[in-house]
């Protein structure tokens, strides 16, 4: 796994882990870790994406990482807002031909297919959050996509973190011009509502503090903090 890191970063590596999210963040709540500490393993046994889905892929196959940040900024869904550009940054530089773009409120995709998940816990100990980002690299499930079975995750993981460096103070546009839910029409489905929440509408932009705003057809705009995004197609 050895790369050249960029300076400022701390990478541990696991050949094998439950979850990367859970050793960083046990490590973090210890005061073992800290800003800027990340952890990448080969494989996980137990990895979990967003609504508690299972991640898992061969050994060596995938960059399955965790980055710790702190302190964690007023507006906490930019530490995964930072993440998702820097991913998406990374993977330019080794694909330059994918067409690469952002989905609400955490994933990348690649040619309109899922590339990549994220997923934030934020300490209940200190003022920190870590982000893991399972991106396919050599596998990919059914009806994902991959980003070339050529590349090093290694590599991919050095091209991250060099990305997240270069982002600018203030990432608000760059966010929303990556973001290829804007102007989409959308299904929002919000677990815990009554059972499951459904809503079809276009969603027309992201509000300063990272919640989708989605135009229903009864002429209302609803602002979403949480919720799981479907692009539909037309016609779907």
């Amino acid at each position: 796994m050895a790369a050249n890191w960029p300076m400022g970063w701390t990478v541990r590596h696991l050949e094998e882990t439950g979850s990367t999210n859970t050793d960083l963040l046990g490590d973090v709540d210890a005061g073992l870790a800290g800003d800027r500490s990340v952890l990448v393993a080969d494989h996980q046994i137990a990895g979990r994406g967003r609504l508690d889905r299972r991640w898992d892929a061969p050994p060596g196959a995938n960059l399955l990482v965790s980055i710790a940040l702190s302190p964690v900024p007023p507006v906490a869904s930019e530490v995964t807002h930072r993440v998702g550009l820097a991913a998406l940054a990374g993977a330019r530089r080794l694909r330059p031909d994918a067409v690469l773009s952002l989905k609400w409120p955490n994933d990348i995709l690649f040619d309109d297919v899922k590339l990549a998940g994220i997923l934030a816990q934020r300490s209940s100990v200190t003022d920190a959050v870590v982000v893991g980002l399972g991106l396919n690299v050599a596998w990919a499930p059914d009806g994902a996509a991959l980003l070339g079975a050529a590349l090093r995750p290694a590599d991919l993981l050095a091209e991250i973190l060099r990305s997240f460096d270069e982002l600018p103070s203030d990432i608000r546009s760059i966010y929303r011009s990556e973001l290829s839910t804007i102007g989409r029409r959308v299904r929002v489905e919000v677990p815990g509502r009554a059972g499951n929440d459904i809503v079809v509408g276009t969603a027309v932009d992201v509000d300063d503090v990272g919640r989708l705003l989605v135009a229903l057809d009864s002429g209302a705009t609803v602002a979403y903090d949480v919720g799981d995004v479907v692009h539909v197609r037309p016609g779907g």
